[in-house]
């Protein structure tokens, strides 16, 4: 086990992205120094990564291991089969379609667990600031809180869960929690890890001294309507496996109106997903997090009942 950083990366049908973001890594000062190993996935991919595999051959210096799944795993199983995988003391896990802006980024970013605010909250995981990459502007669905108008200035806070699409993870953390859930394929995987860290007696965090550039690229990404009802599913899970009854139910039937309302009201997908909700208090465990932790996400303004 090393004492720097893996960086892990699923990707699925999106060479030129991925190729940008080495490119980005590679661009980075010294990063020799603070860097383990890069284990990028190819998630089952039908197009060719001969660009990206050529770059990493030039460039061993990155310490790149380009692996080749037979199949798709999805964002959770890819993910989990990365981080037994990794070496590294910490995991920054980020999407195939982000860039690293400043040459320093990555020295910086190993900095985030040594900073005061940090070290005496016992935090494990570390939100980065993301942007869009064609507005610059902040990505609000990739930022760390529900109350976005209140948190929006603060350049530290504590939270209730993390981003997925770029977070520095503690890796000892997964030999005590367990890795994402497996019947997740696609979203709120992170809300699910989320509370057994908690649970664990660790917090998490946001720091914006890193910016990250996010593409968001429709390409490799699930249909909206079946991504949506698969995050209407896991997330009920969550409510149910961690939370007191009622955020089951009001989780359940609040995201049961957002599918509508986003799919345009999207009948047959409706009722596909109503019938998978109504079988979770018959096939998952209830696993509710301790009375420190409730209080721990009150004390964050943690968003519960959606």
């Amino acid at each position: 086990m090393g004492n720097g950083i893996s960086i892990l990366i699923i990707t699925y049908n999106r060479p030129a992205d991925l190729l940008e973001l080495l490119q980005s890594l590679g661009n980075q000062t010294n990063a020799s120094a603070v860097l383990d190993e890069v284990l990028v996935l190819d998630n089952a991919s039908t197009v060719s990564y001969d660009s990206v595999t050529d770059y990493i051959a030039q460039r061993p210096d990155l310490k790149i291991n380009f692996i080749q799944s037979d199949e798709n795993l999805g964002v959770a199983r890819g993910r989990n089969k990365l981080m037994t995988m990794a070496r590294g003391k910490w995991l920054l896990v980020i999407d195939d379609d982000v860039l690293f802006l400043k040459p320093d980024d990555l020295q910086r970013i190993a900095r985030y667990p040594e900073k005061p605010f940090f070290a005496d909250t016992n935090t494990a995981v570390f939100d980065l600031r993301v942007i869009y990459y064609d507005t610059k502007e902040v990505q609000i669905t990739a930022f760390p809180h529900k109350k976005y108008d209140q948190y929006k200035d603060k350049k530290q806070f504590l939270t209730s869960y993390y981003i997925g699409c770029a977070h520095l993870l503690r890796r000892d953390v997964l030999d005590i929690t367990g890795v994402y859930p497996t019947d997740f394929f696609y979203g709120m995987e992170e809300y699910d890890l989320s509370y057994r860290i908690l649970d664990a007696g660790f917090t998490i965090g946001y720091d914006d001294e890193v910016t990250i550039e996010h593409k968001e690229s429709p390409l490799g990404r699930q249909p909206n309507a079946q991504k949506l009802q698969m995050q209407w599913v896991n997330k009920s899970k969550v409510a149910w496996r961690y939370l007191p009854f009622l955020y089951f139910v009001s989780t359940a039937f609040m995201w049961s109106l957002q599918y509508l309302n986003n799919t345009k009201w999207d009948i047959k997908g409706f009722f596909g997903g109503i019938g998978k909700v109504m079988q979770i208090p018959f096939k998952e465990k209830r696993r509710r997090v301790s009375s420190t932790t409730i209080d721990y996400l009150n004390k964050v303004q943690a968003r519960l009942w959606f």
